[in-house]
């Protein structure tokens, strides 16, 4: 093994603290890039992947997100140099939990009423991260690899000698109350409410929280990993700009002691006994990591002439279908912008839409709704289900001076749009936290009709 200097130790241990802020980290910047980095200077082998005898005495790890035959441009594969190769570990057994869902061929009737629920509340006990995961909604399966599933997290407390990744997809992380430490095989994340992190599948990882509590959202993508959307028409520039995309720079830990690594694999929750931190990657390369990015940096496009134009400019990531021109998933956010459009109604429009969309709101008001959508709650217009702005923006909207432009400022709603029905689990539908009442916000419309007769 390794023999590490007193500064390196000390590194490592300092990983485990909570309080560790953002400025000690060190990020690449670029979405997708081929990065390589190395924790100690000569990790990393030159000219070839897998030497006879790694530098350092390290095992050499392929870790492979897609088919190895997949084309160059969409291949996402990384080379790990680390102290132990990942299959170090005892054999898994199941893990209680009947609050995850991996098959949503299985889930109960969906209705096609518009659904909204409040805020969860923060747990009363001690809970982590992974055993403060619950799903709401998806579609597809896991095993089919196709489709999603829609979490939520509630914690007030950092995982302490435990470790977590998931065969099952990559992880796309809206925290909406609370910072999350993210310490992972490729290095350290730091993020807050309004940034997000991509977990990709099977990167092991473990979340502290500097704050104490933490609650947000998860997309669970089971298909094709996110990628940033082609521009057309827009151009070269615009949306979610690849430059502000950070990806770790390797740290790891050396650490032995009665860990537990769990999976969550076919939907289900499953752990092992590990004697030693499964963080011990000295150094990497490749383009098959961890990111994060901070949606307040997303060049919102919009227009200044007239009428609404689509959410789909509004798009950060996609997760690509083999049909083109539709998504499996889009991550849509709807960030503080102007509204410049003249003769126009400004907020969303009414709709009904072939897509379903889950919605959540990590801070402010959502400009189509000026009460009853709460930070932290989240709603589900299924296929064809009509919605839109409630009976009192509606009446602001269509009285307002629209040829002055006005700014919508402290918000930022998100929604997670997806080609299937999204079908919410037996838990959503009977929480105490879904909205008896909320088809009552559309009730007060008036009839609309001013036809003269001569």
């Amino acid at each position: 093994m390794h023999e590490q200097s007193e500064a390196q130790i000390a590194a490592s241990e300092n990983l485990l603290s909570p309080e560790e802020s953002e400025s000690g980290l060190c990020y690449m910047t670029g979405f997708g890039n081929e990065f390589a980095t190395e924790a100690v200077a000569g990790a990393l082998p030159a000219g070839q992947n897998s030497p006879q005898r790694p530098p350092l005495g390290l095992y050499a790890e392929q870790m492979s997100g897609t088919a190895f035959t997949a084309p160059r441009a969409s291949n996402r594969r990384s080379w790990l140099y680390r102290l132990r190769p990942a299959a170090v570990h005892g054999t898994f057994e199941p893990l209680p939990n009947d609050r995850i869902v991996g098959d949503f061929t299985a889930t109960p009737p969906t209705p096609p009423n518009q659904l909204r629920w409040n805020p969860p509340s923060l747990p009363a006990e001690a809970t982590d991260f992974v055993d403060g995961l619950f799903t709401m909604a998806g579609n597809g399966s896991a095993d089919q690899m196709l489709g999603c599933a829609i979490h939520m997290y509630v914690a007030n407390q950092s995982m302490r000698d435990r470790y977590f990744y998931d065969a099952d997809g990559e992880l796309l992380i809206v925290p909406q109350e609370g910072r999350l430490q993210i310490a992972t095989e490729f290095g350290q994340l730091d993020i807050e409410p309004e940034e997000i992190a991509v977990i990709p599948r099977g990167c092991r990882f473990r979340v502290a929280l500097p704050d104490g509590h933490a609650r947000g959202y998860i997309c669970e993508n089971f298909g094709a990993a996110f990628r940033l959307p082609d521009l057309g028409p827009i151009g070269s520039n615009g949306l979610a700009n690849p430059r502000d995309f950070l990806t770790p720079a390797a740290k790891f830990e050396d650490l032995e002691g009665d860990f537990e690594l769990v999976c969550k694999f076919q939907g289900r929750l499953w752990r092992a006994d590990i004697g030693h931190s499964p963080l011990d990657v000295v150094a990497w390369h490749g383009n098959y990591a961890p990111y994060k990015y901070d949606l307040r940096r997303f060049n919102t496009i919009g227009s200044i002439s007239f009428d609404h134009p689509d959410p789909s400019i509004f798009l950060v990531l996609q997760s690509p279908s083999d049909t083109p021109g539709v998504d499996t998933i889009d991550f849509v956010i709807f960030p503080p912008r102007w509204l410049a459009a003249e003769h126009t109604f400004r907020p969303p429009w009414f709709h009904r839409n072939v897509a379903s969309e889950f919605m959540g709101l990590i801070r402010g008001q959502y400009d189509a709704k000026s009460d009853g959508f709460l930070p932290g709650g989240a709603s589900l217009h299924n296929c064809m289900s009509g919605h839109g702005p409630d009976a009192a923006t509606f009446a602001t909207a269509t009285s307002i001076d629209t040829t002055k432009p006005v700014k919508v400022e402290a918000t930022m709603a998100f929604m997670f749009e997806t080609r299937t029905v999204i079908r919410p689990t037996q838990w959503a539908l009977q929480s105490p936290d879904l909205q008896a009442d909320y088809q009552q916000c559309w009730q007060d419309l008036p009839k609309q009709f001013r036809h003269q007769t001569r």
